[in-house]
């Protein structure tokens, strides 16, 4: 499902028009990705986290020469599946 699948089905299930719909989709995405950036953890009981893992810099190897180069610390978003969500999937 994509984003545009979900808001027509989201469309279909309420008595909203689509381009309230549409709004709904979007804040909730945008304040997702706002929680992120700062740095909170987003907890959807049931479903799944979203929250940042930070990664100190280090020393890794150029693939094509072999060269030692310098990665920079970074920050990226983690998804961790629910236990309901889980068991659903798995059975």
């Amino acid at each position: 499902m994509n984003k545009l699948e979900l808001i027509e089905t989201l469309r279909e299930e309420t008595d909203l028009t689509k381009s309230e719909v549409k709004a709904v989709v979007k804040l909730f995405f945008k304040e997702i990705s706002n929680a992120l950036v700062k740095g909170d953890r987003v907890e959807i009981r049931g479903l799944c986290s979203f929250y940042v893992k930070k990664y100190k810099a280090y020393t890794g190897r150029n693939p094509k020469t072999g060269e030692p180069t310098r990665v920079k610390p970074k920050k990226l978003p983690f998804f961790k599946v629910g236990k309901e969500l889980r068991e659903r999937v798995d059975n």
